[in-house]
């Protein structure tokens, strides 16, 4: 109970897994099958168990939903309003994640997890719950990620070109980059040793 008396909210994790497909920045959703949202798309999620941590909780159900399992998480921020979930009062923890697809989803890799699908950001439709917020935060935290750290690296194979890093940065971004502004960018920041053997593949194809 609460110091007021009333009961105390549930707590609850939202996972946001972007990834790159079709040269287009795409989300993981699941369909909502029960309650008041049915039939509509909403990011992997649900309730905490009092003997489990956020993250664990973000994991099992990331894997429950999805079967996506193993990557890396970065806690996002904290959702509380006291209407944001029609069933109660919920406060939610957001996680968000960037990942190969690897095929999931796709044709028959869909099979096992039928009410999962990547769709892409552009034309995400109506959410359930407070989902489009979380999502919104979820995306300027990712692209602001890409001006300090080299979190775009997991989505290539360990040799790649210029061209196919400008790729993932204008799919990550939403917009064209002046290729040889980028270029020079990429090559003065070095990140993880690698630019040198970047621009010898890119000038032998």
């Amino acid at each position: 109970m609460s110091p007021a008396g009333g009961e105390a909210p549930a707590v609850a994790v939202d996972v946001a897994v972007f990834t790159v497909l079709d040269r287009a920045l795409q989300l993981l959703l699941v369909c909502v099958r029960r309650g008041v949202f049915a039939g509509r798309w909403a990011l992997p999620g649900g309730r905490v168990h009092a003997d489990e941590t956020l993250e664990g909780a973000a994991r099992r159900l990331l894997a429950a939903e999805t079967g996506v399992r193993g990557i890396y998480l970065e806690q996002l921020y904290t959702f509380g309003h006291p209407e944001r979930d029609p069933h109660g009062r919920v406060v939610s923890v957001a996680y968000f994640a960037l990942i190969p697809h690897g095929g999931r989803f796709q044709g028959r890799a869909r099979e096992p997890f039928p009410d999962a699908a990547w769709c892409p950001v552009a034309r995400l439709p109506p959410l359930a719950y407070d989902h489009r917020a979380v999502v919104r935060r979820a995306l300027g935290r990712l692209r602001a990620k890409l001006a300090y750290t080299n979190l775009v690296y997991t989505l290539l194979p360990p040799s790649f070109t210029l061209g196919e890093l400008q790729e993932m940065y204008e799919a990550i971004l939403g917009r064209r980059l002046d290729r040889r502004n980028f270029r020079k960018k990429i090559l003065s920041l070095k990140v993880g040793g690698g630019s040198a053997a970047l621009a010898r593949r890119d000038d032998e194809e």
